[in-house]
């Protein structure tokens, strides 16, 4: 199921260049102006695509861990490993 805030602070992200500057610097503090669950907010400070990914659109997520730096490689290795503890779980 999709997190709207989560979707929300994604999409601004990605349309404020001034907000996607403040959140390079204090990402806490950009998160805090949403209504995100606690559990969601430190998967957002720790980088934990497995937490998020199902949340948001592919498109966002993606785009989000392109403002947050992580590597091409590393973000799609992140996916893969996510697919397959699902693929190993129900196998």
């Amino acid at each position: 199921m999709t997190d709207y805030w989560v979707s929300k602070l994604f999409f601004d992200l990605q349309q404020d260049g001034k907000l996607a500057a403040e959140f390079r610097t204090d990402m806490a503090a950009v998160i805090a102006r949403y209504e995100i669950k606690p559990e969601i907010r430190k998967a957002l400070l720790e980088d934990d695509v497995g937490t998020i990914a199902p949340l948001v659109n592919a498109y966002l997520l993606r785009f989000y861990f392109q403002i947050r730096g992580m590597p091409e490689a590393e973000f799609i290795a992140r996916l893969h490993a996510i697919q397959e503890r699902k693929e190993s779980a129900h196998g």
